[in-house]
């Protein structure tokens, strides 16, 4: 009995692959992954050009359309630099973009008294009367 092992087909084994094959597909995916990055990046960016234009009043984000993004990058740490400088620019070349700056956006609200009722048994004769009377009155008894 003799076994026979035939050998197999060079084209169906996984190193058949061809060494110009295996460097298309790599250069299709850094192509990809350098699309991708450029994309995020781009997005990055207007997201932080948003934030910053929404920070100085601007009525319609459609004007950030008329910026240079050119004149924006992104460090190392994919940071944004110049953003707050690009939309500084913008406000101040086109200022019907932005709403009018308002005093009470920005002001703070003032803080709650706490109040604590006033009990009858700690009101003298004359506090009583005058508060019973205006709860009367408001009240219509």
């Amino acid at each position: 009995m003799s076994e026979s092992h035939a050998e197999p087909d060079a084209s169906s084994t996984p190193e058949a692959v061809q060494p110009d094959e295996l460097r298309r597909e790599n250069e299709a995916l850094k192509q990809a992954v350098a699309d991708v990055k450029a994309k995020m990046s781009e997005r990055l960016v207007f997201s932080e050009l948003k934030a910053e234009a929404i920070k100085a009043g601007i009525i319609d984000l459609d004007g950030l359309r008329l910026l240079d993004l050119g004149r924006v990058s992104l460090d190392d740490e994919l940071r944004v630099q110049g953003a707050a400088e690009l939309v500084e620019g913008l406000r101040v070349s086109k200022p019907w973009l932005f709403a009018a700056p308002s005093s009470s956006a920005r002001a703070a609200a003032p803080l709650a008294l706490e109040t604590t009722p006033t009990r009858a048994t700690e009101m003298s004769d004359a506090e009583y009367r005058v508060a019973r009377a205006k709860l009367l009155r408001q009240h219509s008894f």
